[in-house]
């Protein structure tokens, strides 16, 4: 028995008992090197585990030396990328180390990055940079407090290695990273089933799927009605992931299906980015030449990788429960995003007519104005009086003062609308106005000159207070001690 508590877990073979048609075992790497940049204290206990009862050196020996207590299992998946399908890919450079089962009942997988080649490395090295590493802890912790359905990361270990990258200064630094999430499976993991023609492994698959992430439908007994109900279930999931990304002002960098989970998490970000101003058109990949994944267009994009999920599961599911199940899509988005807007807005209830015309009338103004789109919603925040509700020409007095002409007829447009949603409400709701805005928009947002501020030390100095000191904040962000926005 180890001293280890990580080591000491019940690791559960759940994907594992699959069998070796959906993986690879694998080795990890040997690195020169092992420095602890990143532990996330705050889910431990969801395993059981208390911080003050884990050293860093039980980190490095878990999740940077690799010791293990189960098979490493690269995983195998095919995808559609920039809507092209691809067949040559998979888990080039990580592994699912284990499953584990937490306080929660949930069953979890820690899945890495940056920890050597696989079959699936593609002539690669099976690395990841440092900086890379550090703008997955960052985007997934801000995701997390922002109330977004997110894997998270479990530690980031410095590995010593120098690495040539073509979109970074080299050499730069390499790390491993840990993922701690729901599921690694993919949309691409049933397609690559498809693309093989194994429609003999699409039901086990499925099956595996519904028992330990849709366990609530088990009841059903008909095969058909459960599949249809898990599509369905999954179709919601996504409209919904989709909406808290809208919201949020998040712009996932590479959404091809092998960067969708089956649980409809987010994970892999690639070159991710907060937007600045509101501009549908904004891609977050300098690779990303025709904005296929522009901030505008991910909830279509999720709706088109849906539609092609349809194809693997059209193995053993009726062609008419998918369509069903798909054609729930946008009612679900609008609902979620309508709902996250309207809180941002100070609303947590309004007629359905009101609601929509007010969501229109702002993302009309974000939009023609290119004004700021968290600084919108944070002088929305600051300025906000009950007065408002008697004097409409005082509702973003500030903001009309400070803007040119085109703006101000939009801004009027908008006050007279906000004013009428305003005297709809009760004495009691309009009391719990201030807070309900406070409580939706962050005081802090990533944005990429913030990243690129606390990675200069880094690079210069070595000197990492920087980035914990942005970490905190990101992960408070609806305090009020500090507001970087201007």
């Amino acid at each position: 028995m180890t001293e280890n508590p990580f080591l000491n877990l019940t690791y559960e073979p759940a994907l594992e008992a699959l069998g070796d048609d959906y993986y690879d075992i694998v080795a990890a790497a040997d690195f020169p090197q092992h420095i602890l940049r990143f532990r996330n204290d705050d889910l431990l206990p969801r395993l059981g585990l208390q911080p003050n009862t884990v050293s860093d050196f039980d980190f490095i020996e878990t999740f940077g030396q690799f010791q293990q207590r189960s098979p490493l299992l690269a995983l195998r998946y095919h995808g559609y990328q920039f809507g092209d399908y691809n067949p040559r890919l998979g888990d080039g450079r990580g592994f699912l180390y284990g499953q584990v089962r937490g306080t929660d009942g949930i069953l979890y997988d820690f899945g890495t990055k940056g920890s050597g080649t696989t079959p699936y490395s593609r002539n690669s090295d099976g690395r990841l940079t440092l900086k890379g590493g550090v703008r997955e802890v960052l985007a997934a912790e801000a995701l997390y407090a922002l109330g977004v359905n997110t894997s998270r990361c479990l530690s980031l270990v410095e590995t010593g290695e120098q690495l040539w990258r073509g979109d970074e200064p080299s050499p730069t630094r390499s790390s491993v990273m840990v993922r701690f999430s729901q599921s690694h499976l993919r949309f691409g993991t049933f397609e690559r089933l498809h693309y093989l023609g194994r429609s003999d492994l699409v039901e086990p698959l499925l099956s595996h799927v519904i028992a330990v992430y849709y366990a609530h439908l088990l009841a059903i007994q008909d095969p058909q009605e459960r599949y249809a109900r898990f599509y369905a279930e999954l179709v919601q999931r996504v409209a919904q992931l989709a909406a808290q990304w809208m919201s949020v002002g998040f712009c996932h960098g590479v959404l091809n299906t092998d960067n969708m989970s089956i649980t409809g998490e987010s994970f892999d970000y690639g070159p991710y980015a907060f937007i600045n101003e509101f501009n549908p058109r904004f891609t977050a990949a300098y690779f990303d030449y025709m904005g296929r994944y522009s901030y505008g267009n991910q909830p279509r994009v999720c709706e088109w990788n849906l539609q092609m999920l349809q194809k693997p599961l059209a193995l053993i599911m009726a062609a008419e429960d998918l369509e069903t199940g798909l054609a729930s899509y946008r009612s679900h988005y609008y609902t979620a995003y309508k709902q996250r807007m309207l809180a941002k807005l100070g609303f947590s209830d309004l007629l359905p007519e009101l609601g929509d015309e007010l969501l229109r009338l702002t993302l009309e103004l974000l939009e023609k104005t290119q004004v700021r789109y968290h600084t919108f919603f944070m002088g929305l925040t600051e300025q906000f009086s009950e007065q408002w509700c008697g004097a409409p020409e005082q509702i973003l007095q500030a903001t009309v003062d400070n803007s040119d002409d085109d703006a101000v007829t939009l801004l009027n447009a908008w006050q007279l609308h906000y004013h009428t949603c305003l005297t709809t409400l009760s004495a009691v709701q309009l009391s719990k106005v201030a807070q309900d805005l406070h409580r939706s928009n962050p005081t802090i947002v990533l944005l990429r000159p913030e990243i690129e501020a606390i990675w200069e030390p880094i690079v210069a100095e070595d000197d990492w207070q920087p980035f914990y000191q942005l970490l905190a904040k990101i992960q408070r962000p609806f305090e009020t001690d500090y507001r970087t926005l201007d």
